[in-house]
Protein backbone atom coordinates (compact mmCIF):
# COMPACT_ATOMS: atom_id res chain seq x y z
CA UNK A 1 0.00 0.00 0.00
CA UNK A 2 1.83 3.33 -0.80
CA UNK A 3 1.57 6.45 0.96
CA UNK A 4 -1.80 7.71 2.19
CA UNK A 5 -3.44 5.13 0.33
CA UNK A 6 -5.60 4.32 3.60
CA UNK A 7 -7.11 8.10 3.30
CA UNK A 8 -8.76 6.90 -0.52
CA UNK A 9 -11.68 4.91 -0.83
CA UNK A 10 -10.94 1.56 -2.27
CA UNK A 11 -12.95 1.90 -5.76
CA UNK A 12 -10.06 1.49 -7.85
CA UNK A 13 -8.39 -1.77 -8.45
CA UNK A 14 -5.09 -0.41 -8.66
CA UNK A 15 -2.38 -1.66 -9.83
CA UNK A 16 1.27 -2.01 -7.80
CA UNK A 17 3.02 1.07 -9.66
CA UNK A 18 3.76 4.60 -9.07
CA UNK A 19 4.53 7.04 -12.07
CA UNK A 20 6.73 9.76 -11.51
CA UNK A 21 7.44 11.11 -14.74
CA UNK A 22 5.85 11.22 -18.75
CA UNK A 23 7.67 12.27 -22.20
CA UNK A 24 6.01 10.58 -25.39
CA UNK A 25 5.32 7.15 -25.65
CA UNK A 26 7.23 6.60 -22.31
CA UNK A 27 6.32 6.69 -18.03
CA UNK A 28 9.13 6.24 -15.57
CA UNK A 29 8.02 4.48 -12.12
CA UNK A 30 9.21 5.59 -9.01
CA UNK A 31 12.19 3.44 -9.07
CA UNK A 32 13.22 4.59 -12.53
CA UNK A 33 12.25 2.24 -14.29
CA UNK A 34 11.25 3.05 -17.78
CA UNK A 35 7.92 1.87 -19.56
CA UNK A 36 6.68 2.09 -23.12
CA UNK A 37 2.99 3.13 -22.91
CA UNK A 38 0.41 1.44 -25.21
CA UNK A 39 -2.71 2.51 -23.16
CA UNK A 40 -2.32 6.35 -22.79
CA UNK A 41 -4.00 6.27 -19.60
CA UNK A 42 -7.12 5.14 -21.31
CA UNK A 43 -6.89 7.12 -25.02
CA UNK A 44 -6.39 10.13 -23.19
CA UNK A 45 -2.98 11.26 -24.31
CA UNK A 46 -3.46 10.98 -27.99
CA UNK A 47 -0.13 12.84 -28.25
CA UNK A 48 1.57 11.29 -25.75
CA UNK A 49 2.89 12.38 -22.27
CA UNK A 50 3.71 15.95 -21.48
CA UNK A 51 3.07 17.41 -25.25
CA UNK A 52 5.33 20.43 -26.22
CA UNK A 53 2.57 22.33 -27.92
CA UNK A 54 -0.06 21.79 -25.18
CA UNK A 55 2.59 22.51 -22.48
CA UNK A 56 3.53 25.71 -23.75
CA UNK A 57 -0.40 26.56 -23.92
CA UNK A 58 -0.96 25.83 -20.49
CA UNK A 59 2.18 27.78 -19.33
CA UNK A 60 1.32 30.66 -20.44
CA UNK A 61 -2.23 30.30 -19.51
CA UNK A 62 -1.75 29.77 -16.33
CA UNK A 63 0.74 32.74 -15.61
CA UNK A 64 -2.55 34.81 -16.94
CA UNK A 65 -6.01 33.61 -15.68
CA UNK A 66 -7.20 30.35 -14.41
CA UNK A 67 -11.35 30.87 -13.57
CA UNK A 68 -13.80 33.45 -14.02
CA UNK A 69 -17.15 31.05 -13.97
CA UNK A 70 -19.12 30.89 -16.68
CA UNK A 71 -20.85 33.93 -16.10
CA UNK A 72 -18.60 35.60 -18.19
CA UNK A 73 -17.35 35.24 -21.64
CA UNK A 74 -14.04 33.01 -22.06
CA UNK A 75 -12.14 33.36 -25.18
CA UNK A 76 -10.56 30.31 -25.23
CA UNK A 77 -14.21 28.32 -25.36
CA UNK A 78 -15.07 30.37 -28.60
CA UNK A 79 -12.01 29.30 -29.92
CA UNK A 80 -12.32 25.77 -29.38
CA UNK A 81 -15.61 25.31 -30.34
CA UNK A 82 -15.48 26.80 -33.68
CA UNK A 83 -12.29 24.12 -34.00
CA UNK A 84 -14.61 21.03 -33.49
CA UNK A 85 -17.95 22.56 -35.08
CA UNK A 86 -16.15 23.84 -38.38
CA UNK A 87 -14.18 20.36 -38.29
CA UNK A 88 -17.62 18.37 -37.77
CA UNK A 89 -21.04 18.26 -38.38
CA UNK A 90 -22.42 20.07 -35.49
CA UNK A 91 -23.40 23.27 -34.56
CA UNK A 92 -23.32 24.22 -31.28
CA UNK A 93 -20.72 22.76 -27.97
CA UNK A 94 -21.36 22.69 -24.32
CA UNK A 95 -17.91 22.22 -22.37
CA UNK A 96 -18.03 20.08 -19.46
CA UNK A 97 -14.94 18.43 -17.28
CA UNK A 98 -15.65 14.65 -18.76
CA UNK A 99 -16.97 12.29 -20.63
CA UNK A 100 -19.34 11.31 -18.40
CA UNK A 101 -20.80 14.82 -17.62
CA UNK A 102 -20.69 14.96 -21.70
CA UNK A 103 -23.09 12.33 -22.06
CA UNK A 104 -24.99 13.25 -18.85
CA UNK A 105 -25.53 16.90 -20.75
CA UNK A 106 -26.66 15.04 -24.23
CA UNK A 107 -29.33 13.17 -21.90
CA UNK A 108 -30.50 16.35 -20.73
CA UNK A 109 -30.77 18.10 -24.19
CA UNK A 110 -32.42 15.42 -25.47
CA UNK A 111 -35.36 15.12 -23.19
CA UNK A 112 -35.29 18.59 -23.34
CA UNK A 113 -35.76 19.65 -26.89
CA UNK A 114 -39.07 16.78 -26.78
CA UNK A 115 -40.41 18.68 -24.17
CA UNK A 116 -39.74 22.34 -24.80
CA UNK A 117 -39.16 22.02 -28.32
CA UNK A 118 -41.26 19.49 -29.82
CA UNK A 119 -44.06 19.21 -27.14
CA UNK A 120 -43.57 15.50 -26.67
CA UNK A 121 -42.80 15.17 -22.99
CA UNK A 122 -44.43 11.22 -23.39
CA UNK A 123 -41.07 10.59 -25.44
CA UNK A 124 -38.41 10.51 -23.00
CA UNK A 125 -36.73 7.00 -23.25
CA UNK A 126 -33.35 6.66 -24.84
CA UNK A 127 -32.21 2.83 -26.15
CA UNK A 128 -28.62 2.04 -25.31
CA UNK A 129 -27.10 -1.26 -26.47
CA UNK A 130 -25.87 -4.53 -25.15
CA UNK A 131 -22.28 -3.93 -23.88
CA UNK A 132 -22.46 -0.24 -24.11
CA UNK A 133 -20.24 2.23 -21.50
CA UNK A 134 -21.14 5.96 -21.04
CA UNK A 135 -20.32 6.57 -17.86
CA UNK A 136 -20.58 6.51 -13.95
CA UNK A 137 -23.36 9.25 -12.99
CA UNK A 138 -26.39 7.66 -12.38
CA UNK A 139 -27.94 8.83 -15.39
CA UNK A 140 -25.08 7.66 -17.68
CA UNK A 141 -24.48 4.39 -15.20
CA UNK A 142 -28.27 3.47 -16.05
CA UNK A 143 -27.46 4.14 -19.72
CA UNK A 144 -24.80 1.55 -19.82
CA UNK A 145 -25.80 -1.70 -21.05
CA UNK A 146 -23.22 -3.62 -18.40
CA UNK A 147 -25.05 -4.99 -15.32
CA UNK A 148 -21.46 -4.99 -13.60
CA UNK A 149 -21.51 -0.86 -12.92
CA UNK A 150 -25.27 -0.94 -11.34
CA UNK A 151 -24.50 -3.10 -8.91
CA UNK A 152 -25.39 -1.56 -5.57
CA UNK A 153 -26.94 1.78 -7.06
CA UNK A 154 -30.63 0.90 -7.08
CA UNK A 155 -32.87 2.56 -7.92
CA UNK A 156 -32.06 3.69 -11.60
CA UNK A 157 -33.58 6.30 -13.15
CA UNK A 158 -36.43 5.50 -15.95
CA UNK A 159 -36.26 5.96 -19.11
CA UNK A 160 -33.67 3.58 -20.70
CA UNK A 161 -34.22 0.46 -22.94
CA UNK A 162 -31.23 -1.43 -24.25
CA UNK A 163 -31.29 -3.73 -27.77
CA UNK A 164 -28.45 -5.94 -28.81
CA UNK A 165 -25.29 -4.37 -30.49
CA UNK A 166 -25.10 -4.64 -34.20
CA UNK A 167 -28.76 -6.17 -34.55
CA UNK A 168 -30.97 -3.92 -36.46
CA UNK A 169 -33.81 -6.73 -36.30
CA UNK A 170 -33.84 -6.35 -32.31
CA UNK A 171 -33.47 -2.58 -32.41
CA UNK A 172 -36.35 -1.73 -34.45
CA UNK A 173 -38.68 -4.42 -32.37
CA UNK A 174 -37.86 -1.82 -28.96
CA UNK A 175 -38.35 1.38 -30.61
CA UNK A 176 -41.88 2.46 -29.00
CA UNK A 177 -44.13 5.94 -28.26
CA UNK A 178 -41.85 6.44 -25.55
CA UNK A 179 -38.66 6.72 -27.52
CA UNK A 180 -36.92 9.87 -28.17
CA UNK A 181 -33.06 9.17 -29.27
CA UNK A 182 -31.30 6.41 -30.11
CA UNK A 183 -27.48 6.43 -28.44
CA UNK A 184 -24.47 4.09 -29.76
CA UNK A 185 -20.56 3.94 -29.45
CA UNK A 186 -19.05 3.45 -33.00
CA UNK A 187 -16.51 1.35 -31.08
CA UNK A 188 -17.11 -0.18 -27.54
CA UNK A 189 -13.59 0.73 -25.76
CA UNK A 190 -14.44 -1.07 -22.82
CA UNK A 191 -17.56 -3.13 -23.73
CA UNK A 192 -14.47 -5.72 -25.60
CA UNK A 193 -13.44 -3.16 -28.79
CA UNK A 194 -16.63 -4.22 -30.67
CA UNK A 195 -17.03 -2.35 -34.20
CA UNK A 196 -20.20 -1.40 -35.22
CA UNK A 197 -21.14 -2.43 -38.56
CA UNK A 198 -21.41 -0.29 -41.58
CA UNK A 199 -25.14 -2.07 -42.47
CA UNK A 200 -26.12 -1.30 -38.79
CA UNK A 201 -25.61 2.21 -38.61
CA UNK A 202 -26.80 2.54 -41.55
CA UNK A 203 -30.37 1.00 -40.55
CA UNK A 204 -30.06 3.15 -37.19
CA UNK A 205 -29.84 6.67 -38.73
CA UNK A 206 -32.72 5.24 -41.65
CA UNK A 207 -34.57 4.48 -38.37
CA UNK A 208 -33.94 8.02 -36.47
CA UNK A 209 -34.95 9.37 -39.24
CA UNK A 210 -38.37 7.49 -39.90
CA UNK A 211 -39.31 7.83 -35.82
CA UNK A 212 -38.59 11.36 -35.55
CA UNK A 213 -35.42 10.54 -32.94
CA UNK A 214 -32.75 12.06 -32.33
CA UNK A 215 -29.10 10.29 -32.80
CA UNK A 216 -26.42 10.64 -30.24
CA UNK A 217 -22.79 9.17 -30.99
CA UNK A 218 -20.68 8.35 -28.02
CA UNK A 219 -17.21 10.12 -29.01
CA UNK A 220 -15.54 9.86 -25.46
CA UNK A 221 -13.20 7.38 -27.01
CA UNK A 222 -13.15 7.17 -30.30
CA UNK A 223 -13.07 10.71 -30.49
CA UNK A 224 -10.02 13.43 -31.77
CA UNK A 225 -8.25 11.31 -34.54
CA UNK A 226 -8.16 7.74 -32.26
CA UNK A 227 -9.93 5.98 -34.64
CA UNK A 228 -8.62 7.39 -38.04
CA UNK A 229 -10.44 9.84 -38.98
CA UNK A 230 -11.10 13.51 -36.32
CA UNK A 231 -15.06 11.66 -35.33
CA UNK A 232 -15.25 7.58 -35.77
CA UNK A 233 -18.75 8.62 -37.04
CA UNK A 234 -17.06 10.29 -40.40
CA UNK A 235 -16.06 6.32 -41.20
CA UNK A 236 -20.21 5.54 -41.35
CA UNK A 237 -21.02 8.27 -43.61
CA UNK A 238 -23.61 9.46 -41.57
CA UNK A 239 -24.44 12.70 -39.11
CA UNK A 240 -25.88 12.19 -35.85
CA UNK A 241 -27.85 15.18 -33.94
CA UNK A 242 -25.48 14.84 -31.06
CA UNK A 243 -22.05 13.62 -30.55
CA UNK A 244 -19.84 13.62 -27.35
CA UNK A 245 -15.96 13.95 -26.77
CA UNK A 246 -13.85 13.78 -23.49
CA UNK A 247 -10.69 11.65 -22.74
CA UNK A 248 -8.61 12.96 -25.77
CA UNK A 249 -9.89 15.98 -26.03
CA UNK A 250 -7.56 18.03 -23.49
CA UNK A 251 -4.22 15.81 -23.65
CA UNK A 252 -5.17 14.86 -20.21
CA UNK A 253 -6.20 18.01 -18.97
CA UNK A 254 -10.00 17.51 -17.49
CA UNK A 255 -12.86 18.56 -20.52
CA UNK A 256 -15.46 17.30 -21.92
CA UNK A 257 -17.68 18.56 -25.07
CA UNK A 258 -21.38 18.05 -26.05
CA UNK A 259 -21.80 19.04 -29.99
CA UNK A 260 -25.39 19.00 -31.06
CA UNK A 261 -26.90 20.37 -34.04
CA UNK A 262 -28.31 23.65 -34.63
CA UNK A 263 -32.30 22.44 -33.89
CA UNK A 264 -30.90 21.82 -30.68
CA UNK A 265 -29.99 25.05 -29.59
CA UNK A 266 -32.86 26.74 -28.05
CA UNK A 267 -33.37 23.52 -25.89
CA UNK A 268 -30.76 24.50 -23.81
CA UNK A 269 -31.55 27.92 -22.82
CA UNK A 270 -29.86 30.22 -20.04
CA UNK A 271 -29.75 28.04 -17.07
CA UNK A 272 -30.76 25.27 -18.48
CA UNK A 273 -27.90 23.74 -18.13
CA UNK A 274 -24.14 24.67 -16.67
CA UNK A 275 -21.42 23.28 -14.99
CA UNK A 276 -19.13 25.60 -12.49
CA UNK A 277 -15.72 24.02 -14.23
CA UNK A 278 -17.11 23.15 -17.33
CA UNK A 279 -14.71 24.74 -19.91
CA UNK A 280 -12.31 27.27 -17.84
CA UNK A 281 -9.00 28.65 -19.48
CA UNK A 282 -6.78 26.12 -18.76
CA UNK A 283 -8.56 23.30 -20.15
CA UNK A 284 -9.89 25.09 -23.08
CA UNK A 285 -6.07 26.12 -23.82
CA UNK A 286 -5.15 22.56 -23.95
CA UNK A 287 -8.25 22.09 -26.08
CA UNK A 288 -7.07 23.96 -28.61
CA UNK A 289 -3.36 23.30 -28.65
CA UNK A 290 -4.71 19.77 -28.97
CA UNK A 291 -6.88 20.08 -32.09
CA UNK A 292 -4.70 22.60 -33.64
CA UNK A 293 -1.83 19.62 -33.51
CA UNK A 294 -4.17 16.73 -34.49
CA UNK A 295 -5.28 18.99 -37.86
CA UNK A 296 -2.42 20.76 -38.53
CA UNK A 297 0.01 17.55 -38.05
CA UNK A 298 -2.50 15.28 -40.23
CA UNK A 299 -2.56 12.77 -37.51
CA UNK A 300 -6.07 10.96 -38.00
CA UNK A 301 -4.39 9.70 -41.28
CA UNK A 302 -1.80 8.39 -39.55
CA UNK A 303 -3.78 6.44 -36.76
CA UNK A 304 -5.41 5.02 -39.88
CA UNK A 305 -2.07 4.20 -41.16
CA UNK A 306 -0.76 2.45 -37.87
CA UNK A 307 -3.47 1.14 -36.71
CA UNK A 308 -4.01 -1.06 -40.16
CA UNK A 309 -0.25 -1.93 -39.24
CA UNK A 310 -1.00 -3.27 -36.14
CA UNK A 311 -3.63 -4.73 -36.63
CA UNK A 312 -1.87 -6.91 -39.49
CA UNK A 313 0.97 -7.35 -37.94
CA UNK A 314 -0.47 -9.26 -34.88
CA UNK A 315 -2.54 -11.26 -37.09
CA UNK A 316 0.04 -12.45 -38.63
CA UNK A 317 2.45 -13.36 -35.56
CA UNK A 318 -0.49 -14.53 -33.42
CA UNK A 319 -1.51 -16.62 -36.36
CA UNK A 320 -2.06 -20.53 -34.42
CA UNK A 321 -1.47 -19.24 -31.21
CA UNK A 322 -4.68 -21.02 -29.29
CA UNK A 323 -5.17 -18.55 -26.47
CA UNK A 324 -6.07 -15.63 -29.20
CA UNK A 325 -9.53 -15.66 -30.66
CA UNK A 326 -9.42 -12.21 -32.63
CA UNK A 327 -7.24 -9.32 -33.57
CA UNK A 328 -9.81 -6.56 -34.29
CA UNK A 329 -9.90 -2.65 -34.20
CA UNK A 330 -10.52 0.86 -35.87
CA UNK A 331 -7.07 3.49 -36.45
CA UNK A 332 -5.20 3.08 -32.78
CA UNK A 333 -7.87 1.30 -30.51
CA UNK A 334 -7.30 -2.48 -31.12
CA UNK A 335 -8.48 -5.27 -29.15
CA UNK A 336 -6.83 -8.78 -28.70
CA UNK A 337 -9.53 -11.27 -27.47
CA UNK A 338 -8.47 -14.12 -25.92
CA UNK A 339 -10.21 -17.42 -25.12
CA UNK A 340 -9.54 -16.93 -21.26
CA UNK A 341 -9.31 -13.78 -18.81
CA UNK A 342 -6.39 -11.17 -19.74
CA UNK A 343 -5.53 -10.32 -16.18
CA UNK A 344 -2.22 -12.16 -16.27
CA UNK A 345 -0.84 -11.66 -19.61
CA UNK A 346 -1.31 -7.67 -18.46
CA UNK A 347 0.82 -8.28 -15.00
CA UNK A 348 3.27 -9.92 -17.25
CA UNK A 349 3.24 -7.27 -20.18
CA UNK A 350 3.73 -4.78 -17.03
CA UNK A 351 6.75 -6.41 -15.55
CA UNK A 352 8.53 -6.65 -19.18
CA UNK A 353 7.79 -2.79 -19.53
CA UNK A 354 4.78 -2.64 -21.70
CA UNK A 355 1.57 -1.20 -20.49
CA UNK A 356 -1.64 -2.25 -22.00
CA UNK A 357 -5.15 -2.24 -20.58
CA UNK A 358 -8.44 -4.79 -20.54
CA UNK A 359 -11.49 -3.91 -22.26
CA UNK A 360 -13.75 -6.78 -20.51
CA UNK A 361 -12.28 -9.82 -18.93
CA UNK A 362 -11.05 -11.53 -22.13
CA UNK A 363 -9.86 -8.48 -24.64
CA UNK A 364 -6.55 -6.65 -24.18
CA UNK A 365 -6.82 -3.09 -25.66
CA UNK A 366 -4.24 -1.13 -27.57
CA UNK A 367 -4.68 2.57 -27.22
CA UNK A 368 -1.37 4.10 -28.15
CA UNK A 369 -0.14 7.87 -29.14
CA UNK A 370 -1.16 9.08 -32.29
CA UNK A 371 2.68 10.46 -32.05
CA UNK A 372 4.36 6.70 -31.25
CA UNK A 373 7.43 6.20 -33.25
CA UNK A 374 7.37 3.36 -35.44
CA UNK A 375 10.48 1.45 -33.61
CA UNK A 376 8.82 2.21 -30.32
CA UNK A 377 5.57 0.30 -31.47
CA UNK A 378 7.61 -2.57 -32.96
CA UNK A 379 9.00 -3.58 -29.73
CA UNK A 380 6.29 -3.03 -28.21
CA UNK A 381 4.38 -5.46 -30.17
CA UNK A 382 7.09 -8.24 -30.21
CA UNK A 383 6.53 -8.26 -26.98
CA UNK A 384 2.86 -8.45 -26.85
CA UNK A 385 3.86 -11.52 -29.05
CA UNK A 386 6.17 -13.20 -27.01
CA UNK A 387 3.90 -12.95 -23.56
CA UNK A 388 0.93 -14.17 -25.47
CA UNK A 389 3.20 -17.50 -26.62
CA UNK A 390 4.73 -17.70 -23.35
CA UNK A 391 0.98 -17.62 -21.37
CA UNK A 392 -0.32 -20.36 -24.38
CA UNK A 393 1.98 -23.05 -24.07
CA UNK A 394 1.77 -22.24 -19.98
CA UNK A 395 -1.93 -23.13 -20.51
CA UNK A 396 -1.55 -26.85 -22.35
Amino acid sequence: MGEGASSLFPNYGRYGLTFVKGEGSRLWDDTGKEYLDLMCGLAVTNLGHAPKQVSERLKEQVDTLWHTSNLFHIPNQQRLAELLTDNSCADAVFFCNSGAEANEAAIKLVRRYFQKIVGKPEQYEIITFDQSFHGRTLATLTATGQDKVKDGFAPLPDGFVYAPYNDATALERVIGPKTCAIMLEMVQGEGGVNRAEPAFVKRVAELCEQHGLLLIVDEIQTGIARTGKLFAYEHYGIEPDIFTLAKGLGSGMPIGAMLGKEKLREAFSAGSHGSTFGGNYLSTAAGIATMETILGDKLSERAQELGTYIVSTLQQKLAGNPLVKEVRGLGLLIGIECTQPVADPITALQEKAVLVVSAGPNVIRLAPSLLIAKEDLDSGLDVICSVLSKQSAAAV
